[in-house]
């Protein structure tokens, strides 16, 4: 895509004039797959809500210092939230806890057989399992549907690196779930 046809560059035009609803429609345009982004690498909902409230504070703080044209303005969001996906990932890590948490069974009920939201909590569970590179590679290639390229540049490591994490990923999630075949 040419960076001078960026579909996001009027609309930031327009909220950094201060247009409330250019702002509802970026919100609108934007929010789910941030949302969703922000969800699968943090596997958690109201960690996920958070980042993404501050992902669109900074779009609407940026928005009267965007230069059309210098990049896209999608690639720039994603880079901010997997960012703040990685600071929240980091924090979690340094805390230390004196007791060890709880270990839950994230498979299905005995008394069950596998439903879709059982399928659906042991997908997540697998992919929150994977390294953070891996995970990051397989969320934007199969969950915010970006092409290798664009996911290559968002994540700064090459296309090969990229298909190299990705086949990494995808093998571990096919082995964490091969009972599911």
């Amino acid at each position: 895509m040419d960076l001078a046809q960026d579909p996001d560059d009027q609309l930031l035009g327009r909220i950094a004039q201060g247009d409330p609803a250019a702002v509802r429609a970026l919100m609108a345009r934007k929010l789910t797959r941030i949302n969703g982004l922000a969800l699968r690498m943090l596997g958690d909902a109201s960690e996920a809500e958070d980042v993404t409230q501050e992902v669109f504070l900074r779009a609407w703080r940026q928005a009267p210092k965007w230069t059309p044209g210098a990049a896209r303005f999608d690639t720039w969001l994603h880079r901010v939230a997997l960012n703040l996906c990685y600071d929240r990932l980091r924090r979690r890590r340094e805390i230390p806890t004196e007791t060890p948490p709880e270990q839950t069974n994230d498979g299905p009920a005995p008394d069950r057989g596998l439903e879709a939201d059982d399928v659906g909590v042991r997908v997540a569970a697998a992919l929150a399992r994977l390294p953070d590179r891996q995970r990051e590679a397989v969320v934007l290639c199969h969950y915010q549907e970006l092409g290798n390229i664009e996911a290559a540049g968002l994540m700064g490591v090459s296309v090969e690196a990229l298909e190299s994490l990705l086949s990494r990923g995808r093998r571990t999630l096919r082995g964490a779930l091969a009972d599911l075949v």
